[in-house]
């Protein structure tokens, strides 16, 4: 959510514009930035399986290497889709906006607050074409530890949006 605000402020500040004359690149600016979300992101998967650890008695019946690799491809997924948003709005409201309309529903309806079970059939279906959705599949089949055979349409899903979402933002990008 946080990620296309701060990637539209810096357009619309021209602050990106001022570090092209500079030797550090523009690019290596929004790496930095991509970074220090992710390691926001890790902060906070730390402090909820402390907190799942130490107060809810959890336990984790899966592989804890394939839920990192499934937290990583659900990170990487949401941050393109974040930078898809910043990178082509006009302003850091418009980029609020955009943001807004793809992160809430997401979180709302993915499974991530309510749970995804006990939803509708109807609003489950809908619910599918979702990313977070497919995301909380994957994190949830890793961590409940079934087959892996379960998620590979969630992460064929993850990878494509991926993919779209990275080849936008390379094209359609505003550097200023």
């Amino acid at each position: 959510m946080g990620l296309p605000l701060v990637i539209s402020d810096y357009r619309a500040k021209h602050i990106l514009k001022r570090w092209q004359v500079t030797p550090v690149s523009p690019s290596l600016v929004l790496a930095v930035e991509v970074s220090m979300y992710a390691l926001y992101a890790l902060a906070s998967l730390v402090s909820l399986f402390i907190a799942a650890f130490c107060f809810f008695g959890f336990k984790m019946k899966g592989s804890f290497a394939l839920f990192l690799a499934g937290y990583f491809l659900v990170m990487l997924t949401m941050f393109s889709i974040g930078m898809m948003a910043g990178g082509v709005s006009k302003n850091p409201k418009t980029a609020g906006i955009i943001a807004s309309l793809l992160y809430f529903p997401m979180l709302i309806f993915s499974g991530a607050t309510l749970p995804y079970e006990i939803m509708p059939a109807t609003l489950q279906k809908i619910s599918d074409i979702l990313p977070l959705t497919q995301g909380i599949k994957i994190l949830k089949n890793s961590v409940l530890g079934l087959a892996p055979g379960n998620v590979i349409a969630p992460v064929i899903v993850m990878i494509l949006i991926t993919t779209v979402c990275s080849a936008i933002t390379v094209k359609f990008f505003k550097w200023e």
